[in-house]
């Protein structure tokens, strides 16, 4: 026996997917505890090995995006389907019925507006926010395409691209400001071929610029911009050390731990090279000279000479 299941569209638009009886199953859970209290979960089914639930707002008002006051005036409904985090390593997807709101504020040009849930769904997002911070979690502590292999294989289905977007979406605010004390140090995008450097903080040791190529150019650019720096630390290359004299000749230059422990360890080397000889000469006994006992030790020549007389 089959069945038509509606499905909402990217465009809002109701497309039907034929499904199989015996691909659907009731889910016996009260799911409710994991859910805001103003969603009212209507049903809840497990179709082709994925949990789909139906809930209802149950808001009253809500805020304008465009000029920040709330609103109690409904305009409609309509729906829209979110991922949410997955449920026994399966995906869950949630199909809620909001409501549009009429914008109270006369000057406002926003004249109606969508509900964003409070915040359990921003306004055009697919994903659920706490799902949204689950990724982002596991792609700060991984990477991109690592991130989207864990979630596939928890239930979630991205893509590294979808890990990247969310990335900037989330990060794309103002530079973050710095302290008086910054660090400074060359990476490779592809060794060999590309670089870059990166700036850190000192107080807070997070990046705060990531600036093209590693010649000094761009950090002095960046230093003329930053005149609250009195302190750097760098390692030992001349270009980072020019622009920093250039465009803060007042900054103290302080060379980083990792060279200072390298610079040791060069002095200690020419140290013990000064003193120890580069080549030891061993003088080679002939064993003619000496006996050798079976056990390998080395017998003294007069010992042998006594043997050989009292043998005689």
């Amino acid at each position: 026996m089959l069945q038509y299941t509606h499905i909402i569209g990217c465009n809002g638009q109701y497309a039907k997917r034929r499904t199989s009886m015996k691909n659907i199953e009731v889910l016996n859970a009260d799911l409710t505890p994991f859910y805001p209290e103003y969603l009212r979960i209507d049903g809840q089914h497990i179709v082709d090995g994925k949990i789909e639930l139906t809930a209802k707002s149950m808001t009253h008002q809500s805020v304008c995006p465009a000029c920040g006051k709330p609103s109690q005036g409904y305009h409609s409904t309509y729906r829209r389907r979110v991922e949410d985090l997955p449920l026994l390593g399966k995906n869950v997807r949630i199909t809620v019925t909001a409501y549009r709101y009429y914008c109270e504020n006369a000057d406002c040009d926003q004249k109606v507006f969508a509900e964003d849930l409070e915040g359990f769904a921003g306004w055009f997002r697919r994903k659920t926010g706490r799902l949204e911070d689950l990724i982002t979690s596991i792609a700060l502590n991984t990477n991109c395409e690592g991130c989207a292999r864990i979630c596939e294989e928890m239930g979630i289905r991205i893509s590294g691209d979808y890990v990247i977007n969310l990335l900037k979406k989330r990060f794309s605010g103002g530079a973050p400001e710095c302290g008086g004390i910054i660090g400074i140090d060359d990476f490779a995008c592809k060794k060999g071929h590309t670089y870059g450097t990166v700036i850190c903080d000192g107080d807070t040791h997070r990046p705060v610029a990531v600036l093209d190529g590693r010649d000094g150019g761009s950090l002095k650019e960046w230093l003329l911009n930053n005149k609250q720096v009195k302190i750097v630390t760098r390692d030992r290359a001349g270009a980072y050390a020019k622009a920093i004299s250039e465009a803060l000749p007042e900054a103290i230059q302080v060379a980083d731990r990792f060279h200072l422990f390298q610079n040791m360890m060069d002095a200690v080397k020419e140290t013990l090279r000064a003193q120890i000889p580069g080549k030891i000469e061993i003088s080679r006994v002939d064993p003619k000279e000496v006996g050798v006992k079976r056990d390998g030790n080395a017998e003294p020549p007069s010992k042998k000479n006594n043997r050989a007389k009292a043998g005689n």
